[in-house]
């Protein structure tokens, strides 16, 4: 087998499990040892047939990842970055993201957690959302006027000022 028909199998089974970035599939040629200049034609040829396209991969990282995990557009980027995406692909799938529905999904997590919540300390609950919001890649300031709102609409004492740390 040539190395160029390796590198070839090596991609296409990697694409069957999941969609990958062009970096994430030279990463692993790089890691069964496939020279670069063999590698990278290979690479060339998947995304000319639109098995690689990492502007697509972006987009569907994004939606999925803020859709079904409910992440925020910091995480959102960071997972983009982790994956080897261009910066400037990733910052345009993140932007597609509206502030608006970045904070209804933060609502509709912190109103989740809330149903399930046994607790009755205000400020630690109040600790426990912001947390979870800042983990997730949400911005600060949303995080803590998220929670702060819900928890007034679920009864709780408003008074309670969000812990910013």
């Amino acid at each position: 087998m040539t190395p160029a028909a390796q590198a070839q199998g090596i991609c296409l089974r990697l694409l069957t499990a999941r969609p990958r970035s062009r970096a994430e599939l030279a990463d692993a040629l790089r890691r069964r040892g496939i020279p670069e200049e063999v590698g990278e034609p290979v690479l060339a040829r998947l995304s000319e047939v639109g098995l690689v396209d990492d502007a697509a991969l972006a987009e569907s990282v994004v939606h999925s990842g803020h859709r079904h995990r409910g992440l925020g557009k910091t995480a959102l980027g960071s997972e983009l970055r982790r994956r080897g995406v261009p910066s400037e692909i990733a910052d345009q799938a993140v932007a597609e993201v509206r502030p608006e529905d970045e904070e209804q999904r933060a609502r509709e997590l912190v109103r989740r957690k809330l149903l399930t919540s046994t607790g009755r300390d205000a400020s630690a609950l109040t600790r426990k959302l912001g947390g979870m919001l800042a983990r997730k890649g949400y911005p600060e300031a949303l995080a803590w006027r998220v929670v702060h709102d819900e928890l007034g609409l679920e009864g709780w004492p408003t008074e309670v000022e969000p812990c910013p740390d």
